[in-house]
């Protein structure tokens, strides 16, 4: 069979990523052969494949849930916003150029259905089923005539559709109903039904809702899954730290050591791959939390500053908000300070920048005996290594070229003092890597922290994965849900007026 299921969601933030993870980790456990896919995805937050191609952090942590490899298959088209008008195009894994969203949504992105549809068809002849994530809501009718990513792919690929609600947010029943009204009656073939997602209570208080739902619209609900903390890993954007709600979850909590370690991460505009410092979260003792203050650096024992898209606009912002003075100070008194990728860049001496904000020479901060060139290509890479005694992995994605001029070897970067820079992204996931890591951090912070020597990232991961697979076993129909799949929506399902507007 080739099986196939679109999850669709009433607005961004219904639930999607986490539900279409779910339900692959479920099929995978019931030994079917599954993949996710998703044809556009808007992120700052992404991952590099094996064979070099950028995808969506939240498709790699789907495939990871399938217990298969990444590919750019996955996620043919990913977009990289620079500002409130633009974005980075990056096409079956590679960028292909800038362009407005008037540009990209004016034709650019309807002449992408092809390439979508072709990747999703490559799946498809390989996988027993491909579980299809969308984006934003179906019902955007002004985005309509272009989408590639909802009911263009449903239709595309005859495709049954599952709309997500977030009960949390409130008017759900609202939303499946508006959702469904406004799509077009070849749209609203394809959509099978809804599932209800965050529920707190007693689901007998909500049944009587879900008959007159199925009442006025002739479609079922294929599940209400409760509210569970600490399942929101690897979203597509957002301050969160996806792994800290499981980790104050755990047993093991608690600090080992006499002390806690407090982590600020300075929240730099466009922000990217903000889940560098989950691995940190995940460590019994150490609290994360994200900061736009410098005075929220005070008490901190360590400082990232993390990637980011614009390193030149975030450079000026960590000045005009006092932040860069505070960085000086803590170097200066030898305390920890860590630079990933476009923070990384910052720390060092001048930036040369023709390519991404086209400013030219800029000085940085001067914390690192570094000079950075902006390249046109991209680095998309996953290197490996050892650094502080301890093997390590992680991934490139950056324009900017480092030289490094001075300091100790640190990963691809250096260190001076008690001022980290690389890079590698996803180094800290490596276990043994970031035990040394955050030993060296309490040395120089004066804390008596100890790493907690069992904290396994990979295992915490696939805890989380068997919780959202166990969440589809346990609150959804499994028997219709893959009838579903297999089948496709049924047939007849009434046209539910207006629709969409012509």
């Amino acid at each position: 069979m080739s099986g196939g299921l679109l999850v669709a969601g009433t607005t961004s933030d219904a639930g999607k990523s986490v539900v279409t993870a779910g339900i692959c980790r479920w099929l995978v456990r019931q030994g079917v052969k599954v993949a996710p896919f998703k044809a556009q995805n808007m992120s700052l937050n992404s991952f590099v494949t094996r064979e070099g191609a950028e995808i969506g952090r939240a498709q790699a942590m789907q495939a990871q849930a399938c217990r298969i490899e990444p590919t750019a298959l996955m996620n043919p088209v990913l977009l990289k916003p620079g500002g409130e008008q633009s974005s980075q195009v990056v096409l079956l894994g590679r960028p292909v150029g800038e362009l407005s969203a008037r540009g990209y949504h004016g034709g650019r992105q309807q002449k992408l259905l092809g390439t979508v549809l072709d990747c999703l068809a490559e799946l498809r002849s390989t996988y027993d089923a491909v579980i299809c994530e969308g984006a934003g809501s179906p019902a955007e009718i002004n985005l309509r005539r272009t989408d590639i990513v909802n009911m263009g792919i449903a239709r595309g690929a005859r495709l049954p559709v599952l709309v997500v609600g977030d009960i949390n947010r409130g008017g759900v029943f609202a939303s499946f109903y508006g959702t469904l009204a406004l799509l077009s009656p070849e749209d609203q073939e394809l959509v099978a039904g809804f599932l209800v997602n965050k529920f707190r209570g007693d689901v007998s208080l909500l049944e009587p809702g879900l008959d007159m739902l199925h009442g006025l619209t002739g479609r079922r609900t294929y599940g209400v899954l409760p509210f569970r903390h600490g399942l929101g890993i690897d979203e597509e954007d957002g301050l969160r730290v996806s792994l800290r709600g499981a980790v104050r979850e755990s047993a093991v909590a608690p600090p080992v050591g006499e002390d806690v370690l407090r982590v600020a991460v300075c929240a730099v505009p466009l922000m990217s791959n903000f889940t560098d410092v989950d691995a940190l979260a995940a460590e019994p003792g150490v609290v994360v939390r994200f900061v736009d203050r410098p005075e929220e650096l005070t008490d901190a024992d360590l400082v990232v500053v993390p990637g980011t898209r614009g390193t030149v606009r975030a450079l000026e912002w960590l000045r005009e908000r006092g932040l860069a003075r505070a960085l000086a100070s803590r170097a200066a008194e030898g305390r920890p300070v860590l630079g990933i990728c476009g923070g990384f860049q910052i720390l060092g001496e001048h930036i040369e920048d023709d390519v991404e904000s086209r400013r030219g020479h800029v000085d940085g901060l001067g914390l690192l005996p570094v000079r950075v060139a902006f390249a046109r290509e991209k680095t998309l890479t996953r290197p490996r290594g050892e650094a502080l005694g301890e093997r390590v992995g992680g991934y490139e994605i950056h324009h900017g070229v480092a030289e490094v001029t001075g300091g100790e070897p640190f990963l691809d970067g250096c260190r001076v003092g008690a001022v980290w820079g690389t890079h590698w992204h996803g180094s800290l996931e490596s276990d043994g890597f970031r035990r040394a890591f955050l030993r060296e951090v309490a040395a120089a912070a004066g804390r008596r922290f100890v790493p907690a020597p069992d904290t396994s990232f990979a295992g915490l991961r696939e805890e989380q994965l068997d919780r959202l697979g166990d969440l589809i076993e346990r609150h959804a129909d499994t028997d219709a849900l893959w009838r579903l799949i297999e089948s496709g929506a049924p047939q007849g399902l009434p046209f539910i007026p207006p629709g969409a507007p012509a």
